[in-house]
Order: C-alpha cells, then sequence, then structure tokens
C-alpha cells in the first residue's frame, strides 16, 4: 500500500474524500476540523493511504512528532485496519512521528478487542466524547422516523409543540454565540468541562460558512430555554453541543430540539444521527454515572447504546513514548490547561 501526503488539489476535495472511506467518512476526519485544530496548536497533515484518506492532527517536540487521528481511520472493520497499519506506521516513522493516536469508528466486541491487542496497540483513554453513544436510523420518512421512537420520546416531543415551545434556526452571530455559551456554561457546570468561548464562537461559525453546521435555539414564552449545535456529513449527522437552562421551564423542550436537528440533518442527506455520547451500555442505568441524565435523555430516542473500541496508542519508538506516556503528555497537559484553559486534544 502506497502511503503519501495529499497533494493540494487533493486537500480541496477533502471532505468527499473522507466521505468515500470505507466507514462513510466522520464529521471530526473532516477539513474544517483540521483547522479549527489548529487553534490549539495542531497542524494538520492529510494523508493519502491507498484507498483510505486520513486526517492526522500533528504536535512537534524537537525532532519528534506525535500523531492524532481523531475518529480514524476512516476503515469498516479489523481487516482493513490491520491491512492499513504496517505502511502507516513505516510512513510515519520516517517523518519523526514516535506515536500514533487512532479511535477508529470500530464496534467494541471481545474479537476487536482482542484482535486490537494483536497488533500492539496501547489502549488510552478516549478523546472524542462519542466512544459510548446513540446513534437514530434517519434513512425513512419522518413519520416513520417519528414511530421508531420511543414512547418517552414521541411523548415529550408532541407535548412541547402542545405547550407552545418554539424551535428555531438562528445564524452563528456573535450575539447568538454568547448566549449559546452562556446556556453551555450553564449546563456544564460542575458536570464536564468545556473549551474558551473563543473556541466555540470560531467553531460555531466556521461550519456555518461551510454549510455543514447549525445552530438551533428553543423558545418558551419568548424566553430561551435549550440550544444545539449540529454537524453533517456526508450520511452523518452528529449533535455536537447541546445546553438548556437549569430550571425547567417547559417539558420536552430539549426533545424538540432534537427533533428539528434531526429534521435538519435529514434535510442535509444525513441517513444516521449521532447523539454525540453516552454511558457505556454497561453503564446506562447506573443512577451514579455522571452522565447518567445524559444518557437517560438521549436513549428516549433509541434505547440501544452503540459502543466503539475507543482510543489507541500506536507505539513507533518505545524510548521516546515512554518518556511522552510517563511524564511528557501530563506535563503538557497542565500546560495547555493554563495556557488556553481548555482540553489538550
Amino acid at each position: 500500500m502506497t502511503v503519501r501526503f495529499a497533494t493540494p488539489s487533493e486537500i480541496k476535495n477533502w471532505d468527499d474524500r473522507i466521505i468515500a472511506n470505507p466507514d462513510g467518512g466522520n464529521v471530526f476526519q473532516g477539513y474544517e476540523f483540521a483547522i479549527q485544530k489548529k487553534q490549539g496548536g495542531w497542524t494538520p497533515r492529510f494523508i493519502v493511504a491507498g484507498s483510505i484518506t486520513i486526517t492526522a492532527l500533528e504536535k512537534r517536540f524537537g525532532f519528534f512528532r506525535l500523531w492524532y487521528l481523531p475518529k480514524g481511520p476512516g476503515v469498516k472493520d479489523m481487516r482493513q485496519l490491520d491491512e492499513l497499519l504496517p505502511d502507516l506506521k513505516s510512513f510515519a516513522k520516517n517523518h519523526g512521528v514516535f506515536g500514533i493516536k487512532v479511535e477508529p469508528e470500530l464496534k467494541k466486541t471481545p474479537e476487536n478487542l482482542a484482535d486490537l491487542m494483536k497488533l500492539g496497540l496501547q489502549k488510552v483513554r478516549p478523546v472524542q466524547p462519542n466512544f459510548s453513544t446513540v446513534t437514530l436510523d434517519i434513512s425513512d420518512t419522518l413519520e416513520a422516523t417519528l414511530a421508531r421512537l420511543n414512547q418517552k420520546g414521541r411523548h415529550a416531543i408532541k407535548r412541547a409543540e402542545r405547550d407552545g415551545v418554539v424551535i428555531k434556526k438562528v445564524a452563528a452571530t456573535d450575539k447568538n454565540c454568547q448566549q449559546m455559551y452562556q446556556l453551555l456554561s450553564e449546563t456544564a457546570a460542575g458536570s464536564f468541562s468545556i473549551r474558551s468561548y473563543n473556541y466555540y464562537k470560531t467553531f460555531w461559525q466556521r461550519y456555518e460558512k461551510a454549510n455543514q453546521g447549525q445552530l438551533f435555539f428553543a423558545y418558551f414564552e419568548n424566553q430561551l430555554v435549550a440550544g444545539a449545535y449540529a454537524l453533517v456529513l456526508g450520511k452523518k449527522s452528529t449533535y455536537k453541543d447541546g445546553a438548556s437552562v437549569r430550571q425547567r421551564t417547559a417539558y420536552g423542550a430539549s426533545h424538540l430540539l432534537q427533533w428539528e436537528v434531526i429534521k435538519w440533518a435529514k434535510s442535509k442527506g444525513a441517513h444516521i444521527h449521532d447523539f454525540c455520547g453516552a454511558p457505556p451500555s454497561d453503564q446506562i442505568n447506573n443512577t451514579e454515572h455522571p452522565h447518567y441524565g445524559i444518557g437517560r435523555f438521549k436513549t428516549s430516542f433509541n434505547k440501544e447504546v452503540t459502543d466503539y473500541v475507543g482510543a489507541y496508542d500506536i507505539i513507533l519508538q518505545p524510548a521516546v513514548y515512554a518518556a511522552w506516556s510517563r511524564i511528557g503528555e501530563r506535563l503538557m497537559f497542565r500546560w495547555h490547561s493554563y495556557r488556553h484553559h481548555e482540553s489538550y486534544y
């Protein structure tokens, strides 16, 4: 297999190439995501490996480099990963890379986990939030899709409509971004960490400009009660950011908001909607799990939780990688958090 950096003409049509990958593509492997991550000091590397298109994010430490493949590489099964890795490893090592962090969307099965161990990959903490997630098939008509939702989800949507909740697609203006960020900050408090306002603003505006993102607001009695930002690439959509006021004023507002996101995604050609993160399937009913409430909301659309294998490191230079995993990564986390007030990856 020939592995090489992409040509400028190939990069111009990068998203089309990502969509053509065996796994159908992923928005986090797309061009806009790679450019967005430059804000955090990552350098995009656009790679062609045979028939597979790979977006790698690079951090450089002197003569050494680390590559991170968000939600990649875009293989559809373990066989393709096995065929890809030898040539990708050789190519990366020739360019001074000491380790590659991968997180392919392969199902978490005993067989896949065993095969990953046989390939010598090192299990590490997941980066993207949807290593366990809830997805919804939206390839059918809207009527059929609505009919397949869990009864609780359907009831919440209809109740919100009946009570007068209004959902609006809004532009990612500075004012609307500020409102969305305020909602997100309130939702995240004590539950999960978020990035800086500038990161979210540039992200939301970047994807809107690329015609791949849409901001939604939910109103009840003329008051903003919830917001969501959705992304789409190819036949996959995802609900990246969601937030609501702490004091629930309208039952089902977030459900109706999500239903409008699904309708938008379907209009953009999506067949699968990813709710972007949930507790693992074996923890979904654990009331002590920190994201139990999030999981309960998302499983009101589909009870089934999909678990992926998560993130793994490919070790290319053992001595350098050992120093990185023992000390370097931890120090970089602290330095990056101090300087940028956000997560490293």
